[in-house]
């Protein structure tokens, strides 16, 4: 498994010339990172007096938190496991009329699969995005830069899920899910972006006073 490697293992796997794990498995990664920051800020809050008025928000950063952490992991290695069914199914004889049926159902099949993860975990990068900017504004005011970095953080896993997506589409022959895909990419990025903008700015502001 991916997430029982070492960073060393994991960049080492990375960077070969297998083309699994990829963009996809980092932007799950990337997220978990983010959500692991803004946890890391809740517990560095939660307790502390001066703060008591953020404990239950931060209560919410905390278990939503560990559960992105948890839940973008498992997209990281499910990003890799999808991909390495796509070429499995692409590799299916089509020698006969048989066997070329059998192949267009598992690559057809294979296909929407990797399109859904990367999109399931834009999805979970947008649940990031709020948490880490819930984080931003009431958490520990000596941990916001680690707040600001989960919301950066959560921009670019959206975005690089984003890639994966899109690139994943035309291969998908189901065009109503390629149409609604594409706009629910559009819309999750958007809100994202503008999370990530405001936890920027506040953050800059707070930096420079």
């Amino acid at each position: 498994m991916l997430s029982q490697k070492t960073v060393k293992e994991f960049i080492g796997e990375l960077a070969s010339d297998a083309p699994a794990p990829g963009g996809g498995s980092v932007a799950a990664l990337c997220g978990a990172l983010g959500a692991g920051l803004s946890a890391m800020v809740a517990r560095l809050t939660i307790g502390r007096e001066k703060y008591k008025d953020c404990w239950e928000s931060m209560q919410e950063v905390l278990t939503k938190g560990d559960e992105l952490t948890a839940r973008l992991l498992e997209l990281m290695e499910k990003d890799t496991e999808v991909f390495n069914q796509y070429m499995a199914a692409r590799k299916l004889p089509k020698d006969t009329e048989e066997q070329k049926a059998v192949r267009k159902l598992a690559v057809d099949a294979a296909a929407l699969k990797t399109a859904q993860v990367p999109l399931r975990t834009m999805e979970l990068c947008l649940d990031m995005a709020r948490i880490a900017a819930t984080a931003a504004a009431c958490g520990n005011p000596n941990a916001v830069t680690d707040a600001a970095t989960a919301a950066m953080l959560a921009r670019s896993a959206a975005a690089a899920a984003m890639y994966n997506v899109l690139i994943n589409l035309p291969g998908i022959a189901d065009q109503a899910f390629v149409e609604d895909t594409r706009k629910e990419t559009a819309r999750i990025m958007a809100e994202v972006e503008e999370i990530a903008r405001g936890v920027d700015a506040a953050v800059m502001q707070s930096l420079s006073a």
